[in-house]
């Protein structure tokens, strides 16, 4: 079940559960929209993966009690600032292969 983070690593912006500025890697690692494209160029500063939009879990129960009354969002904030130069250094070598062959 995903965590549904409630805020960007770097920045601290609000993604509630319905945002769709919101971006996970594979392990969850949430970053908004603006950080992945304009910061990280889309390497997870944590894993070295690359980034996908983060589903929307329903609001409302349509099926299966599956929504978010029922499995609600994470409320942890997870605030780590990114250091610029470090992620540079750091994705420079990986940021052109593709994330699926890194």
């Amino acid at each position: 079940m995903l965590e549904l983070r409630p805020t960007c690593e770097h920045c601290n912006k609000a993604l509630p559960p319905a945002s769709t500025e919101a971006r996970i890697c594979s392990f969850e690692c949430t970053f908004c929209a603006a950080c992945v494209e304009s910061l990280l160029d889309n390497v997870c500063p944590n894993c070295g993966g690359g980034f996908a939009p983060r589903p929307v879990r329903p609001a409302h129960d349509l099926r299966g009690e599956n929504w978010l009354g029922k499995y609600p969002p994470a409320t942890r904030v997870r605030h780590k600032p990114v250091d610029p130069p470090a992620h540079r250094q750091f994705a420079a070598a990986i940021r052109d292969i593709p994330p699926e062959q890194r």
